[in-house]
């Protein structure tokens, strides 16, 4: 099948714009926009060469992946824009269990386990199965042009990677990229409307903590040569990680890399 919208995002008024290959959905995004292009519009990939993740780290996408990257022109302010990556982790992770139900019906000895890992991954388990990546500009309107990439492992994971990964195919979930897209357009859809321009962050921000990894277990954040360690113990209004220090202090966290206990050793990605 090929690359296509769900019904949801259809009557939601999505658009698709579906490449065989290009070096990164996100630039292609942000291209568009500074273009003119409003969106809400999806760019997407079964082959992404010169993708990247967080902290310019490479993220590439050998053919049967997914690379897909949403562009939403939004009037509000950047801080606000930045927990639309906390709808993503809960659209996709949606996106995964309705595509994996079935599976296990079938397998009753498939176990799968998704969780989201603070700020924008998806696991399965301890592995990192899928990255998020927001980048955003201001137009000459004054808007903001929002750009969600999020990369999936389908067939294959990234090996030599400073945090364990894996894939569907790994996992014993025999899923395209194809069926996962149009599964994740509609789901897409419907966490964006609970989110709500920011309006509706309180209730993205309950669900998911019911789904994050690590919650009231030690961790450290590493951010450049600093780092802080503690209990995680809840995400607060603005998307920040708050840790309990052992002194008793809850420091915000706005951005770094997590080491939980069981893969601080391994490094975070």
């Amino acid at each position: 099948m090929p690359l296509q919208l769900g019904k949801r995002a259809i009557a939601a008024g999505y658009r698709l714009t579906a490449f065989d290959s290009i070096g990164s959905t996100n630039a292609e995004a942000l291209t568009r926009a500074r273009d003119g292009e409003a969106g809400p519009i999806w760019f997407v990939t079964t082959e992404q060469t010169a993708g990247r993740g967080r902290r310019h780290r490479p993220w590439i996408a050998p053919r049967g992946n997914l690379a897909s990257s949403i562009l939403e022109v939004v009037d509000v302010a950047p801080s606000v824009a930045a927990t639309l990556g906390f709808a993503a982790g809960l659209a996709l992770e949606a996106a995964l269990w309705r595509l994996s139900a079935e599976a296990i019906a079938r397998s009753a000895g498939l176990d799968l386990n998704y969780r989201l890992k603070w700020p924008n991954d998806v696991l399965a388990g301890s592995r990192k199965l899928a990255g998020i990546l927001l980048e955003a500009e201001t137009g000459p309107d004054g808007r903001l042009a929002v750009v969600v990439g999020i990369g999936t492992n389908i067939i294959a994971a990234p090996e030599g990677t400073p945090y364990p990964t894996t894939c569907l195919k790994t996992l014993g979930l025999d899923v395209s990229a194809e069926e996962l897209f149009c599964a994740l357009s509609d789901c897409w859809a419907d966490y964006r409307g609970i989110w709500d321009n920011g309006r509706g962050f309180g209730e993205i921000r309950e669900k998911w903590l019911l789904r994050a990894a690590g919650l009231g277990e030690p961790v450290s954040i590493q951010s450049g040569t600093s780092s802080v360690e503690g209990i995680f113990d809840t995400i607060d209004e603005a998307g920040c990680l708050i840790v309990r220090t052992p002194d008793g202090k809850r420091v915000p966290i706005s951005a770094g890399d997590v080491y939980f206990k069981s893969t601080a050793s391994a490094g975070a990605a």
